[in-house]
């Protein structure tokens, strides 16, 4: 197996539609959706233990410099979804891809994506490769999951 053929770390979060993120139509407002997607990173940047007091600690701040999202049903009040962020690129910027669907029909909600890049803390300088410290996290997680 060669390393381009090892799998890219995935994850998948569960949460319910609260009351607090709908509007006057019981349908969650699309811009709570970034929320959503920054939850479901989050535990997926927790798999590679590389979230982002790691990369605080490792010199690094990774800020969103796109994101993207289409929207093919609405997610509704007390709707159980499951949103899978999937890292898709890592060499020189940090792309994460992610489905949101139904929890229970499995039926798809919404696709979107989102990339990060790292930028230095010591000189604010963005860094064209990826730093060491998410290189090596990712080796070891395909290392462990192939």
């Amino acid at each position: 197996m060669t390393p381009d053929d090892r799998p890219l770390p995935h994850s998948e979060t569960e949460l319910t539609i609260p009351f607090h993120d709908i509007d006057m139509m019981r349908v969650a407002w699309h811009g709570h959706y970034v929320r959503y997607l920054e939850i479901a990173r989050c535990e997926l940047l927790d798999a590679i233990d590389y979230n982002y007091p790691q990369m605080q600690a490792s010199g690094f701040a990774w800020p969103v410099i796109d994101l993207r999202l289409r929207y093919a049903a609405p997610a509704v009040f007390a709707q159980r979804i499951a949103i899978e962020a999937r890292v898709s690129e890592w060499e020189h910027r940090l792309k994460v891809d992610y489905t949101i669907r139904d929890a229970e029909t499995r039926k798809r909600l919404t696709r979107a994506w989102s990339v990060q890049v790292a930028v230095g803390l010591d000189d604010h300088g963005m860094r064209l490769a990826s730093p060491p410290a998410l290189v090596e996290r990712l080796l070891a997680w395909q290392e462990a999951n192939h």
